[in-house]
């Protein structure tokens, strides 16, 4: 089970976006991220008539390892560690450690 999911709201924690928020667009592969307005990169695009795309200059994000993000904790409005506990009914959800507080409902 994976610490960090799709639509979860995130904080980088390391490297040139340290500090910005974001939440997680989509999982590249098993260690990266895509996450909304972090780790920007400028791309140069070609146009092409036949799709009728323009040329130009784009912004867009570029993937970040999620070693380099944590899960942040509205609560105490910082970044937070995640644990993973069985509850009764033998489901699997993930916590905050500071707190214990359950994410997934």
């Amino acid at each position: 089970m994976n610490k960090i999911k799709k639509g979860d709201e995130v904080i980088v924690i390391a490297g040139r976006s340290k500090g910005q928020r974001g939440n997680v667009i989509k999982r590249i592969d098993e260690n990266r991220l895509l996450v909304e307005n972090v780790n920007m990169i400028k791309k140069h695009v070609k146009p092409n008539p036949n799709t009728g795309e323009t040329g130009g200059i784009i912004d867009k994000e570029s993937p970040i390892h999620q070693s380099n993000v944590m899960i942040f904790n509205p609560v105490t409005e910082k970044g937070d560690r995640v644990g993973i506990k069985v509850l009764e009914d033998n489901r699997k959800v993930r916590y905050f450690k500071s707190n214990g507080e359950v994410i997934d409902v």
